[in-house]
């Protein structure tokens, strides 16, 4: 009778206890397939973060009914959360009781199976307090903003294998390409440099992809940009430190405040030498003289300007492109083909190298051959500055830029308008804010387009068939015939000679910052030091994140199951 009751307890005991721990929580364990999250820096300075999952649950895992995303500050509202399944909406939003600052998402009838797939979407707009004041950069005229961001982790308990993992980070609008900094990722195990370009809407992106990552590891990114792109009063200034987060940190306060203190000055000095090498132009350039040196072609006087590399070789294809030189056989990679010209059609000494290098078929011998093309022409233009004023220089080619830009926008036909372009696009590629006032000025209508756009095109080359159009030398100072010259919508027209320029940064050179640093090793050497140099990057502010996140604008989280 007593082994009975013995029996009968354990029994008990044992029912109790499969009630009060959820068997779906024990067995939870899924894979990520893939993961692509963006965060993009509003106008406003808030942030918009969207996560796309493509969750692959294991056959004998638990059902994943709720998913909890990890937030970069608690400075949001769950009105400003969307989320879906599959296509399907998903209703059950609310705050996380296991992630601080973070949402829980349920899933409800749609949770993902044992042995299924689920594709889950979330985007979390209008997060505030992403942004902090940093250090002036070296050499800036103004003050910069900067930000770190950790993506949304499992955790490992959960989670296993590999998934492919593409992080994305948008900048606020009105930025040239040459004014924003990347930081180094950490933890990161694809590529360090990312690919970075423009998106439709005009905004500088930064993407780092890798198909060997995890969703168990913290993963840090982070940017800087002119303060001037964001309010003023969207920068945070004092570290954000909630009660909650204040307990889980207190202990390694001493801690985070030796590394953080750290982290600023790994990114001084990542930034410093990221400007240093951008600056390519010899120290005996400035020095000044008296008078301007006239007689500078428009590259020559970009060189001067200290413009950025991808734009002068730009500008140098675009010229042999209208001399008849060249003609672009394929944009993506860019590839051209080399023409023979009358002998009244003079090349300059740089476009001849430009022709040199471009025939090249190996992308590193390219490289190279492009990288001594712009030591030379450096070298070339610092000779000629001699006893020159550098600062007079400029600002006399600075007005010959304004005058062209207004010549072309006081056309009052698109003829007479593309014309104008034409003749002044050498001098108006000379202005920073080319790009956006090339859309501004182009996008009022449609354009003419100009004889020699078939040997920059390919694509408008094939569709139109005409042969004349694609292959004569253009003259310069012709007026288009309407007549005989097909037009293009203004937008469209812009939109591809901007890309010109991205597709050198792209194709062609790889990181600019790299390009242009082995060409100001040879025209304006970097000082050498003895001390060692960290390599990585930090944020411009307060820690303030949860899950033992060291960086402002962390997120960490777990997916939740069988609750």
């Amino acid at each position: 009778m007593l082994l009975k009751r013995i029996w009968l307890f354990l029994a008990t005991l044992l029912i109790l206890f499969s009630v009060t721990t959820p068997a779906s929580a024990q067995n939870l364990s899924f894979q990520v397939e893939r993961e692509e999250v963006t965060l993009l820096i509003e106008a406003d300075g808030s942030a918009t973060v969207s996560y796309l999952y493509v969750f692959v649950n294991d056959p004998s895992g638990a059902p994943i009914d709720y998913i909890d995303i990890g937030l970069p500050t608690y400075s949001y509202s769950l009105n400003n959360v969307t989320a879906d399944i599959n296509g399907q909406p998903v209703s059950s939003i609310e705050e996380s009781p296991y992630v601080k600052p973070g949402v829980a998402i349920g899933l409800g009838s749609r949770a993902i199976p044992p042995g299924g797939q689920g594709t889950f979407r979330i985007t979390i707009s209008g997060i505030q307090k992403m942004l902090y004041k940093t250090n002036k950069v070296e050499n800036a005229p103004e003050p910069y903003a900067s930000f770190q961001f950790s993506p949304n982790s499992f955790g490992s308990e959960f989670v296993h294998g590999k998934t492919d993992v593409t992080v994305s980070l948008i900048l606020p609008p009105g930025l040239n390409a040459d004014e924003p900094r990347w930081f180094t990722p950490q933890s990161w195990p694809g590529t360090e440099e990312p690919t970075s370009g423009f998106t439709q809407e005009g905004r500088i992106f930064y993407r780092w992809q890798a198909n060997n990552a995890d969703t168990e590891t913290q993963y840090i990114f982070g940017a800087a940009f002119p303060q001037r792109a964001v309010p003023a009063a969207a920068l945070v200034t004092e570290p954000i430190v909630t009660k909650d987060v204040w307990d889980s940190l207190c202990p390694a306060l001493f801690c985070l405040g030796f590394f953080g203190f750290m982290g600023l000055v790994i990114w001084a000095s990542v930034v410093s030498n990221r400007k240093r090498k951008l600056q390519y132009l010899p120290p005996k350039i400035s020095l000044e003289g008296n008078g301007i040196k006239r007689g500078l072609t428009a590259v020559e006087a970009a060189i001067l300007m200290e413009q950025p590399m991808d734009k002068i070789l730009s500008m140098i294809l675009f010229s042999v492109i209208k001399k008849g030189a060249a003609t672009v056989i394929s944009r993506d990679p860019l590839k051209l083909q080399i023409h023979e010209l009358p002998a009244e059609v003079e090349l300059r000494s740089y476009e001849k190298d430009f022709l040199t290098a471009m025939a090249e078929e190996s992308p590193r011998e390219r490289r190279q051959k492009l990288q001594d093309m712009m030591i030379a022409l450096v070298r070339s233009v610092s000779e000629k500055m001699r006893g020159f004023s550098r600062k007079e220089t400029v600002d006399y080619y600075k007005d010959i830029m304004q005058k062209a830009w207004e010549q072309v926008e006081a056309a009052d036909t698109p003829e007479v308008r593309m014309q104008r372009f034409d003749e002044n696009m050498d001098w108006t590629m000379l202005d920073r804010r080319f790009d956006d006032r090339s859309r501004e000025v182009l996008s009022r209508g449609p354009v003419v387009v100009p004889m020699w756009w078939g040997r920059y095109d390919p694509g408008f080359g094939r569709s139109t068939g005409s042969s004349p159009v694609s292959r004569a030398p253009a003259q310069v100072g012709q007026a288009p015939a309407s007549s005989s010259m097909p037009t293009l919508p203004g937008a469209d027209f812009a939109a591809s000679i901007v890309g010109g320029v991205q597709s050198f940064s792209a194709g062609v050179i790889g990181d600019l910052t790299s390009f242009t640093g082995n060409i100001t090793n040879k025209t304006n050497p970097v000082p050498q030091t003895t001390s060692s140099t960290w390599k990585g990057g930090g944020g411009g502010g307060g820690r303030s994140c949860a899950c033992a996140c060291a960086c402002a604008g962390c997120a960490c989280a777990c997916a939740g199951g069988g609750r």
